[in-house]
């Protein structure tokens, strides 16, 4: 993984996008030289450059908000190879009419278009194949040693088996500890063998340690010095976890490594800098949806009544309790009972246009009000019920720290994983949470805004 601005970015995903602009750069240049004879004499315009530039990187990013840029896409090329198809499709129909306003401002007339997404589409494809079929060799995935068998190493395995990017070809652990995982995933080690001679044996390029329980010659250094001194990586779990996965693993950390740990720095200048960009963003979609949200009030008017906005008090940044704005999706009597609870799959209190303005995630835009008053940051942990947050404080440990940084319309949380209606769901979330307090910066705010984007187009996780 290369750490890019405190997060963690695939290589393999650095590469694609680079090959991808290239292409669609190609893609652009060949498309206005198909052209060119036919509206200039003088060779290729200084301004096509910008345009070349401009159509390159307008497509990238459209692309991105389409997801085919994510790390779980990787198992199912069919399927991103259609997002790629309608990203670009829709890319070249803003694109023709961009090209119509700027040809009046200069000589040269629009693309050639079919020349251009021809171009694009089958550069991209090749690419696309091309790192497909490479990604699944296992020769170009890193091969890993778990040292540790224990209950925590169960949940990273199955994290484990659904990645692209690396190959756990086995764990070690002591012979008289519980094991936690496959006895036949479990490497063999004849009496006196080292740790280094089965990392020679197996080509292990990095060694996970999973260890928790480390006196006595739980763990051993030694073995572990050797190996590192021969060029294999050595690694915590909780931040290979981290670095893989881009969540904090909660039962593999402790106050000592949050405390001495890289990260969770908070500043006066990343605070200036991320209102900034907070004041920007808000106002930009302020906007451009002011018709959609007064679409969506007159609907929910006309549907179920007034009031069209819902009020709720939240916990916001250092517990303070805020009150938070959104349009109102479910019945005026939803809680009638006084008990709060969280939303459920095929939820009967939620109205017809309820379910339309939430799975197009437009219940959240009002708080765009809370962003101006300062309330919440446009990306950041959600906010959650004081009822629930009291309770949630209770059974989960450092969930409080989630309340560090100011609440967000949207989250990495929220764009890693779906919707959360129990204990389960919401300690995942909370491991995404961790990782944003930990390494937020407005890299990560745009990453998290990008992926919104295929949040609200494909409908993820929505309720």
């Amino acid at each position: 993984m290369i750490r890019l601005f405190s997060h963690f970015v695939s290589p393999r995903t650095t590469l694609l996008l680079g090959a991808e602009l290239l292409i669609l750069m190609l893609a652009a240049y060949i498309g206005i030289m198909y052209q060119l004879p036919t509206v200039h004499e003088s060779g290729f315009p200084a301004f096509a450059y910008t345009e070349v530039a401009g159509f390159a990187f307008g497509m990238l990013f459209l692309m991105a908000g389409f997801g085919v840029y994510q790390a779980d896409l990787w198992v199912d090329p069919k399927a991103t190879e259609m997002r790629v198809l309608v990203a670009l499709l829709v890319g070249f129909v803003l694109a023709v009419m961009a090209s119509s306003l700027a040809s009046e401002r200069h000589d040269l007339e629009h693309f050639n278009f079919g020349m251009t997404m021809l171009v694009a589409v089958i550069g991209s494809s090749l690419v696309r194949f091309a790192f497909y079929r490479v990604g699944q060799r296992s020769d170009f995935k890193r091969r890993v040693l778990v040292l540790g068998t224990g209950s925590r190493v169960a949940r990273f395995s199955e994290a484990a088996r659904r990645n692209q990017m690396h190959d756990v070809i086995g764990y070690v652990g002591p012979q008289t500890s519980d094991h936690h995982v496959p006895l036949l995933r479990i490497l063999p080690m004849a009496s006196g063998e080292s740790l280094c001679s089965v990392v020679q044996k197996h080509r292990i390029d990095e060694i996970v340690v999973a260890v928790r329980d480390r006196r006595d010659g739980g763990l051993p250094l030694q073995d572990l010095l050797e190996c590192r001194l021969n060029g294999v990586k050595v690694t915590e779990l909780p931040n290979f976890f981290e670095r893989e996965y881009q969540q904090v693993m909660l039962d593999s950390i402790n106050p000592s490594w949050m405390v001495f740990g890289l990260g969770f720095n908070q500043g006066w200048a990343r605070s200036v800098v991320k209102r900034a960009f907070d004041l920007v963003v808000s106002l930009i979609l302020l906007i451009l949806t002011l018709p959609i949200m007064l679409l969506a009030a007159i609907c929910i008017a006309l549907e179920d009544g007034m009031p069209v906005l819902y009020r709720q008090e939240r916990v916001g940044q250092h517990g303070r309790v805020f009150t938070i704005f959104k349009f109102r999706s479910m019945r005026i009597d939803a809680e009638k009972d006084g008990t709060p609870r969280w939303a459920a799959t095929h939820d009967d209190r939620i109205t017809q246009v309820g379910r339309i303005v939430r799975k197009l995630r437009i219940d959240e835009l009002p708080q765009i009000i809370n962003v101006l008053r300062g309330e919440m940051s446009f990306v950041g942990p959600r906010p959650e019920r004081q009822f629930f947050v009291e309770k949630l404080e209770k059974q989960i440990p450092y969930y409080s720290a989630r309340h560090s940084v100011k609440p967000g319309i949207t989250g990495w949380a929220q764009v890693r994983y779906a919707y959360g209606a129990s204990i389960e769901d919401t300690v995942e979330k909370l491991q995404y949470d961790l990782y944003y307090v930990k390494n937020h910066s407005l890299f990560l705010d745009l990453m998290t805004l990008i992926a919104t984007v295929e949040v609200v187009l494909w409908g993820k996780g929505a309720r």
